[in-house]
């Protein structure tokens, strides 16, 4: 079937071919000559003192290249990984993070010694042989004990474990002492291991006579990995390269630094040869990055028809041994706690605590699911307390259509929205009457059904300038695109995104093919290569790729549009304005049949007779800045039986209706909630993070962390509604975290929604069948 249009067309994913079929370009794919190949000496426990290191026999061993301490890279890495503002400007205490520990480990999997043979079996058997002596310190693994006088340090030396504490607003009083009713409740959010398909890994290569450094490696944002690892190496970005090729997974572990980013490289410029190393599995789950970690003590007043007054927040943050680079962005579940709603009063308060796990960082939602989880659950636990229905206390509580652009008790201006109209939508797919009377007559049998609804909303499309560059530490969070046009007519766009899975190949050439009228498949997409293209680019992260990027590739591709019109004019001998543009083809007005074809003026443009002062070629830079950030919006409802002999979770139905302004390419957002719906029902029924007393981690293999398989996940009918967002051209709205921020409210709403006769009220994640069972035979006591 001809498309006519290719914004809003239904297109298969073009990069899926390749990659199914093994011809994708991933980091441990690339091998330079003479590779070396480095493996790390980890802690085993989560806080020693590091009394010695013996390397004589490492060094000894067969294939040994080298053996490199603290002492060794500190000739060549200057200065510590950063740990940006995000939503928490001022802190109390950023533990410096040098990439290698040298006298003290604070984590299990924290580095000490780094081996570099010629192949890389020979360097893991040499960790093997690095004896390093360690006295075993207290280690704080508890968030409340953490914070009290007397507490043992995450670091020898601190004051206390406080990395800060933050009042966003402190006054709710008034709208509690306008409450009939107050319900409280604490909310767990559990650690998470972000777990992509791909692991981390770098490769790295020094070149001693150009002075130059070029790196491979796994990453959603390159340009900040060359700004940022270019600096502490003394190396300028205009001879630092960083490819981040195919991507398998990021899900946010692969934004921020890592002590192998500088470790790798340092090494192959001390050595002056390429070096390479691949994270395991089992480093995977201990030393990349961890998700969520929060505790939040909620309470909610409202009144007894339904009306909901105010909140009072405050968020437990587990940072781990260090402040990540963005560890701080997950306070924003604060600025948003008051999810889809009218509310007189929010008082909200971050606390950020250092224990000694592995350091918290942004995982596929960060801070948007917390917030809509404690919202949505807060909002259901008030319906059962007024005896009300919980789709009923909704209605009475949306921020209405005619209140956008709305602006929220934290100054956020939420774009558009029509909260209502997707929850209807959701209710009515889902049979949300029919379920109640289906409900009431099964509980007569002895089965318990429930129904969860979880009314989502999300900031997301990261800048605008004004606003993030406080945040990042100085660069402004706006996106760049460069379009090229050759003289045959094909297109290269080059972006400062960088896709890891979000069909980035196949919906942007669909808005170039749009704007240039040029067949799609003229059109090829470049990316993750700081060599290529703008400057800079800003990454992909926080549903910003389209939102930002997209509207920066428009731009773009409108400049080289522009341009190709007045070339146009002069090949017609007409005046600029007297010239159409209409699906590649340039004519006069008037005279449709005097026309050029894009092809053809994109030939003049590298030829003689341009118009006088016009440079030759046909390319153009954008950067867009957003006016404001972009704020998507949904309706799930989930389905459960809880089998209360077993604790077992049958998911049913799942129903998902989510707006993420107009639709680029809608098999790509049906991909993309697929994956996200799956990831919050992970949390909410699977998995957990889970540590020892001690600081050992408890699940360091996929037999320990337990993930959903497609037989646990049932499925699942998506619509949607189209509020198109007013602050870009393309009335686009993010939509890579919608499914992850919804997911676990919803199940988790069912869930308690099916043990209501057993009085229970509250149910922390993840459900598995053992927490269930023992709830439920409590209650029955």
């Amino acid at each position: 079937m001809a498309i006519s249009t290719y914004i809003g067309a239904k297109i298969h994913r073009r990069e899926d071919p390749r990659l199914i079929r093994g011809q994708g370009h991933y980091t441990d794919d690339f091998l330079r000559p003479n590779t070396a190949h480095l493996a790390i000496v980890r802690s085993p426990h989560a806080h020693a003192r590091v009394r010695s290191i013996d390397t004589s026999a490492a060094k000894a061993a067969p294939g040994v290249v080298a053996v490199f301490l603290a002492q060794d890279f500190e000739k060549v890495i200057s200065g510590t990984i950063p740990a940006f503002p995000g939503f928490v400007p001022e802190k109390k205490t950023v533990p410096d993070r040098f990439p290698i520990a040298k006298s003290e480990v604070c984590f299990q999997g924290e580095p000490v010694a780094v081996v570099v043979a010629e192949s890389g079996s020979q360097a893991v058997d040499a960790v093997q042989l690095v004896a390093v002596d360690y006295e075993p310190l207290p280690a704080v693994m508890d968030l409340e004990k953490a914070l009290q006088p007397g507490s043992p340090k995450a670091h020898e030396g601190l004051a206390d474990n406080l990395a800060w504490d933050l009042t966003y607003s402190a006054d709710a009083e008034a709208a509690f002492t306008e409450a009939e009713v107050v319900v409280k409740e604490r909310i767990l959010q559990q650690r998470l291991a972000p777990t992509p398909m791909e692991t981390r890994g770098v490769l790295a290569e020094w070149l001693e006579g150009d002075q130059a450094m070029t790196m491979w490696m796994s990453s959603q944002a390159p340009h900040f990995v060359r700004f940022g690892i270019s600096g502490a190496l003394g190396i300028p970005e205009s001879r630092f390269r960083v490819i981040s090729p195919d991507v398998g997974g990021g899900f946010g572990c692969k934004i921020s630094f890592y002590p192998e980013d500088y470790l790798v490289p340092a090494a192959s410029k001390l050595l002056s040869r390429p070096t390479k190393w691949i994270e395991t599995r089992t480093e995977s789950l201990q030393t990349t990055t961890h998700g969520r970690g929060q505790i939040f003590d909620v309470e909610v007043a409202g009144k007894k028809d339904g009306t909901l007054l105010g909140m009072k927040v405050t968020q437990y943050l587990d940072c781990g041994a260090y402040v990540a680079s963005n560890s701080a962005f997950q306070a924003c579940a604060c600025l948003l706690s008051g999810g889809a709603y009218n509310w007189k009063q929010i008082a909200a308060r971050t606390i950020g605590i250092l224990t000694n796990r592995v350091p918290t960082d942004p995982y596929r939602g960060a801070g948007r699911p917390e917030a809509t989880h404690l919202c949505e659950r807060m909002v259901d636990i008030f319906a059962r307390e007024i005896g009300m229905d919980p789709v009923t206390v909704r209605r009475k509580n949306f921020i209405k259509p005619e209140q956008f652009p709305y602006t929220s008790l934290f100054g956020l201006t939420y774009d558009s929205g029509n909260y209502e109209g997707s929850l209807n939508k959701a209710l009515g797919i889902a049979g949300y009457e029919q379920f109640r009377r289906d409900q009431e007559a099964a509980r007569a049998k002895g089965k318990y059904l429930g129904i969860g609804i979880s009314t989502w909303i999300e900031i997301c499309g990261f800048g605008p300038a004004a606003a993030t560059a406080g945040a990042t530490g100085g660069i402004a969070l706006t996106e760049s695109a460069q379009v090229r046009v050759f003289p045959t007519g094909s297109v290269s766009v080059y972006v400062g995104t960088h896709s890891h899975g979000q069909g980035h190949d196949t919906t942007f050439p669909q808005i170039v093919a749009d704007t240039l009228g040029v067949a799609y498949d003229q059109i090829e997409l470049r990316h993750g290569d700081t060599a290529e293209g703008p400057a800079f680019g800003y990454g992909t992260y926080g549903s910003r790729s389209l939102a930002v990027g997209g509207v920066s590739i428009l731009k773009a591709s409108q400049k080289v549009r522009d341009k190709a019109k007045k070339i146009a004019a002069n090949m017609l001998e007409a005046a600029d304005e007297d010239v159409v543009f209409d699906q590649g083809q340039f004519y006069v007005k008037g005279s449709p049949d005097r026309r050029k074809a894009f092809g053809e003026v994109a030939m003049a443009a590298y030829g003689a007779g341009l118009p006088e002062g016009m440079e030759i070629g046909l390319e153009a830079v954008a950067y867009f800045d957003p006016p404001n950030l972009v704020w998507p919006f949904g309706a799930h409802v989930c389905m459960v039986e809880v089998d209360p002999e077993t604790g077992g979770v049958d998911l049913q139905k799942y129903v998902a209706v989510d707006d993420c302004g107009n639709v680029i390419n809608p098999m790509i957002v049906e991909g993309q909630l697929h994956g996200g719906i799956t990831q919050g029902i992970a949390q909410a029924l699977f998995e957990e993070v889970v540590y020892e007393e001690d600081g050992t981690l408890r699940t360091g293999t996929f037999l320990d962390y337990s993930m959903p398989t497609m037989n646990e996940i049932p499925n699942l009918t998506l619509d949607s509604t189209v509020t198109p967002s007013p602050t870009n051209e393309l009335g686009v709205k993010g939509i890579g975290e919608a499914g992850t921020i919804a997911a676990s409210a919803a199940v988790i709403n069912a869930i308690c929604d099916a043990l209501a006769p057993f009085g229970i009220k509250h149910v922390d994640m993840p459900a598995s069948p053992d927490r269930l069972w023992k709830q439920i035979e409590e209650a029955r006591k």
